[in-house]
């Protein structure tokens, strides 16, 4: 049971606290210099991604953007998100979320997408998180693709429903990948992960004055 009856604003001091899915849910303010998930029922706070999951993140909208109003088979994309909110039975934050083949854009608050990205993070801990606590998560709800993007082990592991309750592609850093969902969208993985070395590399100079 949560120990609070009802939080109006969330900020970083409330890391920790015991609370429901539907004392999360209803939630309208927070401080947005922070990201705020509901895990196994305790408010999870988090900094922002990092410049180097910002930036392919950033790239990756843009090529589903151009692909959606640019190419002919482009309606298949119904809308991408960032940084969107997803209602498992937690409330993770994913990096990304593409619903495709609706004849409309649905609620995307609680419409399930049909696929999800992330961009792995480098700590052992969050590696098992998006690669596997994650993956069970999202297949659950339905989702249909979930898609990790590696820039560390240059690779993109693509896993979807199987008959062992999940399977997996691997995309090496030189191939190009392509789904059905979105006929015609070619991601080529190179780009995106020379995005992450750019501006993880301008990351570590400084103009002196």
């Amino acid at each position: 049971m949560s120990t609070i009856n009802e939080v109006l604003y969330l900020e970083p001091g409330l890391a920790g606290t015991p609370m429901t899915v539907e004392e999360f849910d209803a939630v309208t303010e927070c401080d947005e210099l922070y990201v705020y998930q509901l895990i196994n029922g305790v408010l999870v706070v988090n900094p922002p991604p990092s410049i180097g999951e910002r930036g392919p993140n950033d790239l990756l909208g843009y090529l589903l953007r151009a692909y959606g109003e640019q190419h002919s088979q482009g309606k298949a994309l119904t809308y991408t998100a960032p940084e969107q909110t997803l209602r498992t039975v937690n409330r993770r934050r994913a990096d990304r979320a593409i619903w495709a083949g609706f004849d409309h854009v649905p609620d995307i608050d609680s419409t399930p997408p049909t696929i999800t990205i992330e961009f792995v993070s480098e700590s052992l801990r969050d590696r098992r998180r998006d690669y596997e606590v994650k993956r069970d998560e999202y297949l659950e709800v339905g989702i249909a693709k979930y898609w990790v993007i590696d820039r560390f082990q240059r690779k993109m592991t693509v896993f979807r429903h199987g008959d062992k309750g999940y399977a997996q592609v691997i995309v090496q850093e030189e191939e190009t990948y392509q789904t059905p969902l979105l006929p015609g969208f070619e991601l080529p993985l190179a780009r995106i992960l020379a995005e992450a070395d750019l501006v993880e590399g301008a990351d570590c100079y400084f103009v002196s004055t």
